[in-house]
């Protein structure tokens, strides 16, 4: 156990090796570290395998058939996932991590009313930011703003300093037009992450808006110390220079964006209409 959590996987394994030998294979924590050490290799089948051991080892353990289950969900096979957690709820029906799990295996199968109230189930044993974010995420699916809203805020009055769930919620907002309020957390998350490269944009497509110019370039240059190769940074950059009628700047900046190749598709044809406007209004 010392040498797991020190992170010393090679002597981790000659130890295990010991106690397998010593113990016929029947050391179920030996059998259990092994696991979780293939697994962080990327074996995620043969960890499933020995999971498998642990929950025959000892089949009362909800912990072991957590694992089993996490190695299902990891191969994509979500339905096998929801059966194993279901028989560990049967053995502890106090684990929020339990219901958790079950939620984001429900939403892959799309079925969005089981993932809802597990995940609210899981909110009820012990409140955490991630199945805030993922419970959110299942009325975003549903195209139901609103309540997504409502979760976000939630979510926010228990961990006021998430800038992930700041963020988010301000994007809602701007969705909805609610310019002030998206305005106010997007701020709140600049202000405990200044380089929050998601806030910064969304912050400065409302100063675009505003004709707020040189205000939008200080943030963006803030932002390229983060991210200076970010195709959607140097487009809204073009665009400040193109409001303040700057076009030699605009069309450096654009160029820069559509040399980029494969890494901006999606704006590379946008980014050429605006070149070509400019060079017919220049």
């Amino acid at each position: 156990h010392l040498h797991y959590i020190r992170k010393d996987y090679e002597t981790c394994k000659a130890i295990i090796k010991e106690q397998l030998h010593e113990t016929q294979g029947m050391c179920e924590y030996a059998v259990y570290v092994q696991a979780l050490i293939m697994r962080l290799e990327g074996k995620i089948q043969h960890s499933l395998e020995l999971f498998q051991s642990c929950a025959i080892l000892n089949p009362q353990s909800s912990d072991n058939l957590k694992q089993v289950a996490r190695s299902l969900f990891l191969l994509a096979k979500h339905k096998a996932a929801i059966e194993v957690y279901n028989e560990a709820a049967r053995l502890n029906q106090k684990d929020w991590e339990i219901s958790h799990n079950l939620g984001v295996c429900y939403i892959y199968t799309k079925d969005f009313r089981s993932a809802e109230e597990q995940l609210n189930l899981a909110l009820q044993l012990n409140k955490h930011d991630l199945t805030y974010m993922m419970l959110g995420k299942i009325h975003l699916l549903q195209g139901d703003t609103e309540k997504a809203i409502d979760v976000y805020k939630s979510a926010v009055e228990f961990s006021p300093e998430n800038t992930e769930l700041l963020t988010t919620l301000g994007l809602l907002y701007m969705q909805l037009g609610k310019h002030q309020k998206a305005f106010e957390h997007l701020g709140n998350s600049l202000t405990y992450h200044p380089n929050n490269f998601k806030a910064i944009l969304a912050a400065v497509v409302m100063m675009h808006t505003h004709r707020d110019y040189d205000v939008a370039m200080n943030k963006y240059r803030v932002a390229a110390h983060s991210v200076p190769e970010s195709p959607p940074l140097w487009h809204n950059i073009g665009m400040c220079f193109f409001g303040k009628k700057k076009y030699v700047s605009v069309s450096s900046r654009l160029r820069a964006v559509g040399s980029q190749g494969q890494s901006a598709p999606s704006c590379k044809s946008e980014l050429y209409m605006f070149l070509a406007y400019k060079y017919i209004t220049y």
